[in-house]
């Protein structure tokens, strides 16, 4: 069974490279704060339920 476990080592070596992907991005990416405003219409304000 060589190449079975040729896949299962590939599949565990893709797992780790994406796990390593999101763990680097998450420890050493900043994200830079912005200031964020959305409008509402008034329409939408003055509607009675």
């Amino acid at each position: 069974m060589p190449t079975l476990s040729r896949f299962i080592v590939a599949c565990i070596l893709l797992a780790l490279a994406g796990y390593a992907a999101v763990f680097a991005l998450a420890n050493f990416v900043e994200p830079t704060p912005r200031e964020i405003s959305i409008r509402i219409p008034t329409d939408k304000l003055l509607q009675e339920p």
